[in-house]
Protein backbone atom coordinates (compact mmCIF):
# COMPACT_ATOMS: atom_id res chain seq x y z
CA UNK A 1 0.00 0.00 0.00
CA UNK A 2 1.47 3.61 -0.73
CA UNK A 3 0.71 6.30 1.65
CA UNK A 4 1.48 9.83 0.92
CA UNK A 5 1.44 11.74 3.99
CA UNK A 6 1.75 15.85 4.88
CA UNK A 7 4.14 17.33 7.25
CA UNK A 8 2.21 20.55 7.85
CA UNK A 9 3.87 23.69 9.98
CA UNK A 10 4.53 27.26 9.89
CA UNK A 11 8.54 26.35 9.21
CA UNK A 12 9.72 30.23 10.25
CA UNK A 13 12.42 29.00 10.13
CA UNK A 14 12.85 25.80 9.32
CA UNK A 15 15.56 23.79 11.54
CA UNK A 16 17.02 21.12 11.84
CA UNK A 17 14.67 18.98 13.85
CA UNK A 18 12.26 19.85 11.24
CA UNK A 19 14.61 18.24 8.81
CA UNK A 20 15.36 15.41 10.52
CA UNK A 21 11.80 14.76 10.77
CA UNK A 22 11.53 15.22 6.61
CA UNK A 23 14.32 12.79 5.93
CA UNK A 24 12.76 10.31 8.66
CA UNK A 25 9.02 10.73 7.01
CA UNK A 26 10.26 10.53 3.23
CA UNK A 27 11.84 6.44 4.29
CA UNK A 28 7.75 5.76 5.70
CA UNK A 29 5.97 7.26 3.21
CA UNK A 30 5.76 6.93 -0.57
CA UNK A 31 5.64 10.70 -0.76
CA UNK A 32 5.59 13.25 1.85
CA UNK A 33 4.35 16.34 1.28
CA UNK A 34 5.65 19.98 3.69
CA UNK A 35 2.66 22.06 4.22
CA UNK A 36 3.82 25.71 4.98
CA UNK A 37 0.59 26.95 6.91
CA UNK A 38 -0.19 30.82 5.50
CA UNK A 39 -1.38 32.11 9.01
CA UNK A 40 -0.31 36.23 9.15
CA UNK A 41 -1.23 36.51 12.76
CA UNK A 42 1.67 34.63 13.70
CA UNK A 43 3.75 37.32 12.53
CA UNK A 44 6.43 35.62 10.44
CA UNK A 45 10.24 36.50 10.01
CA UNK A 46 10.62 35.04 6.60
CA UNK A 47 7.93 35.43 4.22
CA UNK A 48 5.88 32.25 2.91
CA UNK A 49 8.21 32.78 -0.19
CA UNK A 50 11.21 32.31 1.53
CA UNK A 51 10.26 29.32 3.42
CA UNK A 52 9.58 27.83 0.72
CA UNK A 53 12.60 28.63 -1.20
CA UNK A 54 14.69 27.08 2.17
CA UNK A 55 12.51 23.63 2.50
CA UNK A 56 13.15 23.20 -0.99
CA UNK A 57 16.28 23.97 -1.30
CA UNK A 58 16.87 21.88 2.54
CA UNK A 59 14.88 19.01 0.81
CA UNK A 60 16.19 18.89 -3.06
CA UNK A 61 17.93 15.26 -1.93
CA UNK A 62 14.95 13.90 -1.44
CA UNK A 63 13.12 12.61 -4.86
CA UNK A 64 9.64 11.73 -2.66
CA UNK A 65 9.56 15.28 -0.69
CA UNK A 66 7.60 18.15 -2.04
CA UNK A 67 6.66 21.46 -1.18
CA UNK A 68 3.90 23.77 -0.70
CA UNK A 69 1.32 25.87 0.83
CA UNK A 70 -2.21 25.99 2.27
CA UNK A 71 -4.76 28.01 4.49
CA UNK A 72 -7.43 26.69 6.12
CA UNK A 73 -8.47 23.74 7.24
CA UNK A 74 -4.75 21.09 7.26
CA UNK A 75 -6.81 18.37 7.14
CA UNK A 76 -8.91 19.36 3.89
CA UNK A 77 -5.52 20.15 2.39
CA UNK A 78 -4.84 16.79 3.19
CA UNK A 79 -7.66 15.69 1.47
CA UNK A 80 -6.76 17.69 -1.69
CA UNK A 81 -3.35 16.70 -1.78
CA UNK A 82 -4.59 12.60 -1.02
CA UNK A 83 -2.31 12.36 1.90
CA UNK A 84 -3.72 9.69 4.02
CA UNK A 85 -1.71 10.56 6.92
CA UNK A 86 -0.03 13.56 8.24
CA UNK A 87 3.28 13.62 10.08
CA UNK A 88 3.37 15.97 13.39
CA UNK A 89 6.82 15.69 15.48
CA UNK A 90 6.41 15.25 19.34
CA UNK A 91 9.57 17.25 21.39
CA UNK A 92 8.31 17.59 24.74
CA UNK A 93 5.24 16.60 27.26
CA UNK A 94 3.27 20.44 26.36
CA UNK A 95 3.96 19.42 22.94
CA UNK A 96 2.68 16.38 23.24
CA UNK A 97 -0.92 18.13 25.21
CA UNK A 98 -1.64 20.02 21.87
CA UNK A 99 -0.89 17.80 19.16
CA UNK A 100 -2.72 14.97 20.96
CA UNK A 101 -6.04 17.60 20.99
CA UNK A 102 -5.29 18.63 17.36
CA UNK A 103 -5.18 15.02 16.25
CA UNK A 104 -8.63 14.05 17.77
CA UNK A 105 -9.79 16.65 16.07
CA UNK A 106 -8.60 15.92 13.21
CA UNK A 107 -9.49 12.65 13.25
CA UNK A 108 -13.23 14.06 13.82
CA UNK A 109 -13.07 15.96 10.85
CA UNK A 110 -11.38 13.62 8.63
CA UNK A 111 -11.83 9.73 9.84
CA UNK A 112 -9.34 8.78 7.16
CA UNK A 113 -6.59 10.37 7.70
CA UNK A 114 -4.10 9.03 10.20
CA UNK A 115 -1.83 10.86 12.79
CA UNK A 116 1.55 9.93 13.16
CA UNK A 117 3.96 11.18 15.79
CA UNK A 118 7.76 11.17 15.37
CA UNK A 119 10.29 12.32 18.03
CA UNK A 120 13.06 14.58 16.55
CA UNK A 121 16.35 13.27 17.41
CA UNK A 122 17.63 13.70 20.67
CA UNK A 123 19.93 16.69 19.54
CA UNK A 124 17.03 19.03 18.60
CA UNK A 125 14.19 17.82 20.99
CA UNK A 126 14.37 21.67 22.24
CA UNK A 127 14.65 23.54 19.66
CA UNK A 128 11.69 25.62 18.41
CA UNK A 129 11.75 28.02 15.76
CA UNK A 130 10.74 30.53 17.94
CA UNK A 131 13.23 29.71 20.50
CA UNK A 132 16.36 29.79 17.89
CA UNK A 133 15.00 33.25 16.40
CA UNK A 134 14.72 34.57 19.99
CA UNK A 135 18.78 33.21 20.60
CA UNK A 136 19.73 34.12 17.18
CA UNK A 137 18.61 38.18 17.87
CA UNK A 138 20.47 38.12 21.18
CA UNK A 139 23.72 37.32 19.00
CA UNK A 140 23.50 33.52 20.49
CA UNK A 141 25.12 30.69 18.17
CA UNK A 142 22.77 28.68 16.63
CA UNK A 143 24.87 26.95 13.64
CA UNK A 144 24.40 23.30 13.71
CA UNK A 145 20.80 23.68 14.95
CA UNK A 146 19.64 24.97 11.13
CA UNK A 147 20.54 23.96 7.72
CA UNK A 148 23.87 26.36 6.27
CA UNK A 149 21.38 27.96 3.76
CA UNK A 150 18.92 28.81 6.49
CA UNK A 151 21.50 30.69 9.11
CA UNK A 152 23.12 32.77 5.99
CA UNK A 153 19.21 33.81 5.65
CA UNK A 154 19.18 34.47 9.44
CA UNK A 155 22.05 36.59 9.32
CA UNK A 156 20.74 38.70 6.16
CA UNK A 157 17.32 38.94 7.46
CA UNK A 158 18.49 39.93 11.24
CA UNK A 159 21.88 41.80 10.70
CA UNK A 160 25.17 40.40 9.78
CA UNK A 161 27.02 40.41 13.36
CA UNK A 162 24.46 37.28 14.59
CA UNK A 163 26.32 34.11 14.86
Amino acid sequence: MSVKALYPGTFDPPTNGHLDLIQRGAKLFEHLTVAILVNPVKDPLFTVEERVEMLKESTASLGNVSVATFDGLMVEFARRQGASAVLRGIRAISDYEYEFQMALMNRRLAPEIETVFLQPAGRYSFVSSRMLKEVFSFGGDVSGLVPPNVLKRLRDRMGASQS
